[in-house]
């Protein structure tokens, strides 16, 4: 079983619009809702991979009510949500039909109160005993420690659970120090932890920093990897074009789930690269086109730095 921790789990909304024009009323043509947050995104893509997955964070209100009742759908995935006072978030995706760019809004989370950090870190722990890796992802909801993840990582750690931890800023910075299996970040949030806008500099700086290896997205350009057995530039053959929302996710599930099935680096990041440019083809997040996986998957450029 796989591990996916989403603290401020939302429910995600993505409307569809003919073209998006600032101060204008607009129709929209087509609405989904999904369970959302990076780490249920994460557990989505894990499952239709084929693997089991047991999802966990935080979750109230009737918001988080129905993202339980939408997350009961999800084949190989179970809810391990833990109950909290506050309501879950909700993020709200417009995707422009005539440039095919994404606007994103994202509420704040709920307060967590300090016996609600504390009842998720009980569970959390229980579920550690039967998982074989474990994703962190995402933001911090109002209220849990900036130090959160970092005392996730070393649960993790003490419970011989390799983790993959993929959030940005202060909680980076105090969550590379626990020494996680892998950290994920894009180009923006490495240069924030490092103080280098050079990628190859800054993924080898931050594995200095305590990570075992270092996997920063590049956007269109694919992925970067630093780690102890090489390092690693993997690109899709082409650029694609579509809605990039929850790409990163998918980074992480194609990481994550090769981590598992003990695939070698190349390996990772050929699944990793290609789950990515097929979710930028699929219509909402935690979603990835099967056709351009498969089609991508085989001729992914992979060149040693």
């Amino acid at each position: 079983m796989i591990l996916t921790v989403t603290l401020n789990t939302a429910l995600d909304v993505t409307h569809h619009v003919p073209k998006l024009i600032p101060h204008a009323s607009h129709r929209v043509g087509a609405v989904t809702e999904r369970p959302g947050g990076k780490g249920l995104n994460v557990a989505r893509v894990l499952a239709a991979l084929g693997h089991e997955v047991t999802a966990t964070g935080f979750a109230g209100g009737r918001t988080g009510a129905f993202v339980r009742e939408l997350l009961a759908g999800s084949p190989r995935v179970t809810d391990a949500l833990v109950p909290c006072a506050g309501t879950t978030r909700r993020t709200l995706a417009v995707v422009d039909g005539a440039s095919g760019d994404t606007t994103q809004f994202n509420e704040p989370g709920p307060q967590i109160g300090s016996a609600e950090w504390a009842a998720f870190l009980d569970r959390y722990e229980e579920l550690l005993a039967g998982a074989t890796a474990v994703a962190l992802c995402g933001s911090l909801p109002p209220g849990v420690p900036v130090g959160a993840y970092a005392v996730l990582v070393r649960a993790a750690r003490a419970a011989g659970v390799p983790a993959l931890l993929d959030t940005s800023g202060e909680a980076l910075r105090r969550g590379v120090a626990a020494r996680p299996e892998m950290i994920k970040p894009n180009a923006a949030e490495l240069a924030e932890l490092t103080g280098s806008r050079e990628p190859l500099q800054a993924t080898r700086d931050a594995r200095r920093r305590g990570a075992h290896a270092v996997v920063t997205s590049l956007g269109p350009d694919g992925l970067l990897a630093a780690t102890a057995q090489g390092t690693w530039q993997a690109a899709p053959p082409r650029a694609l074009t579509g809605n990039p929302t929850g790409a990163g996710d998918s980074v992480v599930a194609g990481l994550l789930s090769a981590l598992a099935e003990g695939l070698d680096w190349p390996a990772r990041l050929t699944r990793a690269v290609a789950l990515s440019a097929a979710t930028v083809h699929a219509p909402t997040a935690g979603d990835f086109d099967p056709r351009t996986y498969e089609e991508v998957r085989g001729s992914v450029k992979l060149t040693a730095c």
